[in-house]
């Protein structure tokens, strides 16, 4: 069973971060997972730049319908 321990840390000179915890035993093997805090300075791309850039997506309801039309006459030949 996997048990889950959440802090926060600082990261030091040279990358290094430290981790304490009572919960931690002594030999155990443990997966560390880092998630970086995003700063101000970098410019964040909202979830609906997205819509439609992937294989599949369409930009207008329009092209869904050609879309459609396609598929269905290369089914039917």
């Amino acid at each position: 069973m996997l048990n889950g321990l959440k802090q926060k840390a600082i990261v030091k000179p040279g990358g290094l971060i430290e981790i304490h915890s009572p919960e931690l035993p002594t030999g155990a093997a443990v997966e560390v997972i880092i998630l970086i805090e995003s700063t101000q300075n970098e410019p964040q791309k909202p979830l609906t730049s997205f819509i439609g850039a992937a294989k599949g997506g369409f930009n207008t309801p329009e092209e869904v319908d050609q879309f459609i039309r396609q598929e269905r006459e290369a089914w039917e030949s």
